[in-house]
């Protein structure tokens, strides 16, 4: 008899086998990360990432603004204001910059926690590119910070790049990790 495989609930404990019908409809929309300053971050993910601004939100009474970036084409969202927004919460995986005005010149503020600084909390969110070996030339001629370059390290063709904030991202392609996928137990 074969075993089980390790994805399967028997082998992970607390996995539940079929998702509650309750939560059909639900995925991944947003993961949120506060920035010093907009300007520099909004370069980073448009320039360095491809990124496309989907929606800007300003709150001007609580002082803060929400970036939506992600890998949509724009020229299909809706240009009525209120129907972009329910368009933008509509996108998987999008990124939600929280700026709080005045951190971009408060010459007091240190920066934001990255979580992978003590003590360790969050990691990283993850990237997938064509090649990861040009993009990372590309990256280095950008002057990107590296945390691990592809061939640093006991893991070959996996990046980590830092973005103004410090916040890791690593950066990988689908053939890589499908020959790293082999050597994993």
């Amino acid at each position: 008899m074969a075993s089980e495989s390790k994805d399967s609930p028997s082998n992970n404990p607390g996995l539940h086998a079929t998702p509650d019908e309750a939560t059909k409809g639900y995925f991944l929309q947003q993961t949120m990360f506060r920035i010093k300053d907009p300007k520099v971050s909004l370069e980073f993910y448009s320039k360095v990432l491809g990124m496309s601004l989907l929606k800007r939100l300003d709150f001007p009474e609580m002082k803060f603004s929400l970036y939506f970036m992600g890998y949509e084409d724009t020229a299909s969202a809706p240009s009525d204001p209120v129907e972009r927004t329910a368009w933008t919460f509509s996108q998987k995986s999008t990124l939600e910059l929280t700026h709080n005005w005045g951190t971009e010149s408060d010459p007091n503020f240190t920066g934001y926690h990255n979580g992978n600084s003590e003590p360790r909390g969050f990691g990283h969110i993850g990237v997938t590119v064509d090649d990861v070996y040009k993009a990372c030339e590309r990256f280095e001629s950008l002057g990107v910070e590296f945390v691990k370059k592809p061939l640093d390290g006991k893991m070959k063709g996996i990046a980590f790049i830092k973005d103004p904030d410090g916040y890791w991202i690593e950066i990988f392609d689908t053939k890589i990790i499908k020959d790293a996928a082999g050597s994993a137990s």
